[in-house]
């Protein structure tokens, strides 16, 4: 029966719904899944006492990993799951506490409320849009005969299991949200912001006016300023970490097994007459496509060979920046663009150009005798990007370099070293290497060339024995004598997502904050790389010391003294002014004349900035009149609007329903996040994680 069938294939998208609750928001289960399942040993962290075990959370994990995989059709990467799993964690410790609140406020769902939620005249929407006809009418009479067909009894269990789960979710919803409003001149306010449109002229006295050199407070200024601004210089307790990196990396072993797989892919492109698209689609990790290339746009690695390749050759294995690559040349097409390929020796400019000259001259005639071309660019190239590879530039265009160096390598016969070039950098010995003008139609097979199993076990059993005998000798004496070269951390709070340096692990967080200065920590495992740290220094919270800031309070207070002086100049200029702005020019002459036009309440305002203290003083002043200074950001305004447009009602009318909508809708997630962080900051949270997971 094709309802039937119907209701069979929501089974999946239950499973896949629920789990996205769970990730998401407040998700209520009757489930014993959250019931201790081990020993405290094996614990991960607890919430309000409640108890996670290693088992539990796993399974959490799993779960959460599956329903990735069923709406995305793809896994999480490996070198990402530290971060799935502190999404998790967050995710569980938001389930729970909210789970404890539902307790604590009583709110529960009988049988009856999901009968008639499931019953009623507006079923849910996730049961009810398998029931719906092309032109969105429900059709009740085959959805009531889904629901009570026996065939159906486990499918429908779930659903009211979800059922009971939005039911517990809508009452928590209406208790948090019961008191949130919208009032009249909330509306009023956000149409003003949106629509209100200004024009003003403006005189601004900028503190950049005033160089740093006119100002010289006393030290009794700075510690006054130190003393009433104690809150500017609070710190959190803080750590850092001195570490050494284990680069995941492949191996010589590992790109030697792509290129022979690649060079056994290309033996059966050989004796295969076949089309070259069938090997890209069994083989290669990129899909198939041709592409049109000047040669310039190829890698370097097979540019040179492709330009002197028959159509319908297999260029490769060649190892690029994609992986190792088989390259097919299925067409050469003309172009309308020439390209050359270069190699240079530069001798820099001293500003003796006699000197300069002579010692390029002696290159030159050293390369013209037969000494090898490379080594000179090797040893005496000033280019260092690319003297050790034999001043090679690759393949380029016109206008990719100096004029008078394209004009000498597009004028240049290829294969011969050309006399000194004289450019703003100095003297460039040329050889060019070949020229080309032609399009190239490749398709290719590409394999990444990834780290396998036993290099990654290689490179972390490196990590692993380098914990162990730096604990046992000393972390930078072990450094030393394996000639590792340790690098520190700028401090953190605990508060932070990245460890600076280091990068996406919360599980080292967790380690530095639980642990003493000088621990030398296992291995971590960080996207990318094997991470092992000390912690090279614990920072008490507190008032960071007066000395410590005070070239940072020099910097506040000469701030503040140019705001005072810019306020006596502005308020100078009002007092000589009347209604004309250009005549504060006379007064000061450094001062800024502009306009800003059509700026709103919100916003950026044309030539000002972002600044509410400058939109708010322009929506309130009258037309035409020239306001008292007014401090914004970037000194003192004296400004004077001169058009406003009106408050249109009718259109306010119109807009009203959806800007109560908006704002309704962001006050209800303002205060459910701070109904949620006042849980999570009162909360006695333990996440031992970093025991499990590194």
């Amino acid at each position: 029966m094709p309802m039937m069938a119907k209701m069979r294939d929501l089974a999946p998208a239950f499973i896949i719904t629920v789990g996205v609750l769970f990730v998401l928001f407040m998700v209520i289960s009757d489930s014993n899944v959250l019931e201790a399942l081990g020993a405290r040993s094996n614990n991960v962290g607890s919430i309000n006492g409640r108890d996670i075990t290693i088992t539990e959370f796993d399974e959490f994990v799993n779960q959460a990993r599956e329903n990735q995989r069923n709406q995305t059709g793809q896994d999480i990467e490996e070198d990402q799951m530290s971060q799935f799993r502190d999404q998790v964690w967050d995710a569980l410790v938001t389930q729970i506490l909210t789970e404890q609140q539902i307790e604590k406020y009583g709110i529960k769902v009988t049988d009856d409320e999901i009968k008639d939620a499931i019953l009623g005249a507006n079923p849910p929407e996730f049961l009810k849009q398998n029931f719906m006809d092309s032109v969105g009418n429900f059709n009740r009479e085959a959805y009531l005969t889904a629901i009570k067909d026996t065939r159906n009894k486990s499918i429908m269990v779930q659903a009211e299991d979800f059922v009971r789960q939005q039911l517990i979710s809508d009452k928590l919803s209406s208790m948090l949200f019961s008191t949130v409003n919208v009032s009249e001149g909330e509306l009023r306010r956000k149409f003003v912001d949106r629509n209100i449109k200004m024009d003003a002229e403006f005189a601004l006295v900028e503190t950049n006016s005033f160089p740093d050199t006119l100002f010289d407070p006393t030290e009794a200024d700075l510690k006054t300023y130190y003393n009433e601004n104690p809150e500017l210089y609070k710190v959190d307790e803080q750590r850092k970490l001195l570490y050494v990196s284990f680069q995941v990396r492949a191996s010589r072993a590992d790109t030697v097994r792509v290129i022979e797989t690649l060079t056994s892919v290309l033996a059966k492109t050989q004796k295969d007459t076949g089309e070259f698209k069938s090997y890209v689609d069994i083989y290669s990790e990129v899909p198939y496509k041709k592409d049109t290339l000047d040669i310039s746009a190829l890698p370097a690695e097979v540019s040179g060979i492709v330009a002197s390749a028959s159509v319908n050759a297999v260029i490769g294995p060649v190892v690029t920046a994609e992986g190792g690559v088989l390259f097919k040349l299925s067409e050469v097409l003309p172009g309308a663009n020439p390209f050359v390929r270069a190699q240079h020796i530069l001798i820099s400019s001293t500003g003796d150009d006699a000197k300069d000259l002579a010692e390029a001259n002696r290159i030159y005639d050293a390369a013209i005798k037969g000494a090898n071309f490379n080594e000179l660019a090797a040893q005496f190239s000033a280019d260092k990007s690319n003297a050790s590879n034999g001043g090679d530039l690759g393949w380029f265009g016109k206008g990719a370099m100096v004029k008078p160096f394209e004009d000498a390598c597009f004028s240049a016969p290829v294969g011969v070293v050309q006399k000194p070039v004289k450019t703003s950098y100095g003297y460039h010995i040329i050889k060019v290497n070949g020229k080309s003008s032609s399009r190239y139609v490749t398709e290719k097979i590409v394999l990444a060339i990834k780290p396998s199993p036993a290099t990654m076990d290689k490179i972390q059993t490196e990590a692993t024995d380098f914990s162990f005998l730096a604990e046992k000798n000393g972390f930078e004496k072990t450094a030393s004598e394996m000639k590792y070269t340790p690098l520190e951390t700028t401090p953190f709070t605990q508060d932070v997502f990245y460890v600076p340096g280091i990068g996406y692990n919360k599980s080292i967080i967790h380690y530095a904050f639980d642990n003493s200065v000088s621990t030398v920590s296992p291995v971590f495992n960080v996207q990318g790389s094997y991470v092992v740290f000390k912690i090279s220094d614990v920072i008490k919270a507190g008032v960071k010391k007066f000395d410590d800031v005070k070239t940072e309070i020099r910097s506040a207070v000469i701030t503040e003294m140019k705001f005072k002086k810019a306020k006596e100049i502005a308020e100078n200029i009002k007092s000589k002014i009347s209604t004309d702005l250009s005549a504060a020019a006379s007064v000061f002459p450094q001062v800024k004349l502009n306009t800003a036009v059509q700026f709103t309440t919100a916003g950026s305002i044309p030539n000002v900035g972002t600044d509410y203290a400058f939109s708010g003083a322009a929506f309130q002043l009258p037309l035409n009149k020239v306001s008292d200074p007014l401090k914004g950001n970037r000194g003192y305004y004296i400004l004077k609007v001169t058009s406003r447009s009106n408050f249109d009602e009718t259109a306010y009318a119109a807009e009203k329903p959806s800007i109560r909508s908006e704002i309704y809708n962001e006050k209800k997630s303002s205060l459910y996040n701070q109904w949620l962080n006042n849980l999570k900051d009162k909360a006695d949270i333990q996440d031992q994680r970093y025991l499990f997971y590194r």
